[in-house]
């Protein structure tokens, strides 16, 4: 199926990498989303928040050149419109905690030539 219609935008330009690369849309993923800030650590009251929706969320603190993150996952098929409502419905919830969220990524084996 050619999704090449996707919007072009990270996400859309990811998933049109994939799809390059024989990506199975058809099969269920663990699918990581990615929470930044602007100053560390994040508040409680959103990680509570976060944990309410998505009870997988981690608190990665900051270590060397890493900042630190919040970061939390799914399980389910790779959709474009899955992830940007993720991305958007996170974002707006960390925003009045100086946070969002705009990074995700899917662990999946590539085919071979």
């Amino acid at each position: 199926m050619n999704r090449s219609f996707w919007p072009d935008d990270p996400t859309g330009e990811v998933l049109r990498d994939l799809e390059a690369g024989g990506f199975d849309f058809d099969a269920e993923y663990t699918i990581d989303f990615s929470v930044d800030f602007d100053a560390w650590p994040p508040s409680k009251a959103f990680i509570k928040k976060l944990k309410a929706i998505y009870p997988s969320a981690e608190i990665n603190a900051p270590e060397g050149d890493n900042p630190g993150d919040v970061r939390f996952v799914i399980e389910a098929k790779l959709s474009y419109e899955q992830v940007t409502s993720i991305l958007e419905s996170v974002s707006a919830l960390a925003e009045p905690y100086g946070g969002w969220c705009e990074s995700w990524g899917v662990v999946h084996e590539q085919e071979s030539d």
